[in-house]
């Protein structure tokens, strides 16, 4: 990905540069032709910058077409001109036969890449995001972190025999219920239910974010399974309270399922088999 971001950062310089040489040679041609033809080079160059903005939003094919048909109606034009009136026209504007088309392939060239390279960028961030130690909008530690403080955690339960168990927190029905919630309401819902979890864990646990395109959430726990039962059902019990207080959820029906799941180091061999095993338990809370 960073080669071809680098490929479209060259393309794009290279289209700039000669998008704007050849404004300068239009600007050249136009001031060099005779005051005669001012109405035709202030008509053309209109139709020019039609030109230019129908290429971008209808593409290069659509594009190619108008100039060529635009090229066909000069020719015409120029035609009429040298026959009927003896104007000395093919040869003092022949510059507009080829300068929209080149303008207009310059610049959907340029503004191609550009966007080739926003959406890289775009892509970049997210990715940096997802593999980073925190989320952003909650500030909630990511799945890099839930994987690594596991080895922790596992290693003491190894260790020190203390009992470690993961809850896994997700909203009921998301998929079903996503098309019908606005970015700013994703927002809000995501910050509530991340605020509910901690504020309804001890100090100790640690709460995590492990994914955003389908909300999960997870906590570590030094405990059992009845203890880490016991801290699901103060979640549910405080997420619905908090609901109804929050204006930007009141049209929406949310409801959390948890899933428990306690490492067995018998069946269990590395952090992502306690994190799947809490997921696959959300599937049984009724």
């Amino acid at each position: 990905m960073i080669r071809h971001a680098g490929r479209d950062s060259w393309l794009t310089d290279i289209y700039l540069i000669l998008f704007l040489a050849l404004l300068g040679g239009l600007g050249i041609g136009m001031a060099a032709t005779h005051t005669h033809f001012l109405l035709i080079n202030v008509l053309f160059l209109g139709v020019t910058f039609c030109l230019i903005l129908l290429t971008y939003f209808s593409g290069m094919i659509t594009g190619l077409l108008v100039n060529l048909a635009f090229i066909f109606g000069q020719i015409i034009f120029a035609i009429y001109e040298e026959q009927l009136n003896s104007q000395d026209f093919i040869w003092s504007l022949t510059y507009w036969l080829v300068m929209p088309l080149l303008l207009s392939v310059t610049f959907y060239g340029m503004t191609v890449h550009a966007r080739r390279l926003q959406t890289e960028n775009a892509k970049l961030r997210s990715d940096l995001v997802e593999r980073g130690a925190f989320d952003e909008a909650t500030n909630l530690r990511t799945t890099v972190s839930y994987i690594e403080d596991t080895a922790v955690f596992t290693e003491t339960n190894r260790r020190f025999d203390l009992p470690v168990t993961t809850m896994i927190v997700r909203i009921r029905y998301f998929q079903e219920m996503r098309s019908m919630v606005s970015d700013t309401q994703m927002t809000a819902l995501l910050k509530l239910v991340s605020a509910t979890i901690k504020d309804a864990m001890r100090t100790n646990d640690i709460t995590y974010l492990i994914d955003r395109n389908n909300p999960t959430w997870a906590v570590l726990l030094f405990t059992n399974s009845a203890g880490a039962n016991i801290a699901a059902k103060r979640i549910k019990d405080k997420f619905k309270a908090a609901l109804p207080k929050e204006t930007e959820l009141t049209n929406l029906e949310v409801r959390l399922v948890v899933g428990v799941a306690s490492w067995n180091p018998e069946k269990m061999k590395n952090p992502y088999d306690l994190m799947n095993a809490g997921i696959k338990e959300t599937e049984y809370d009724v």
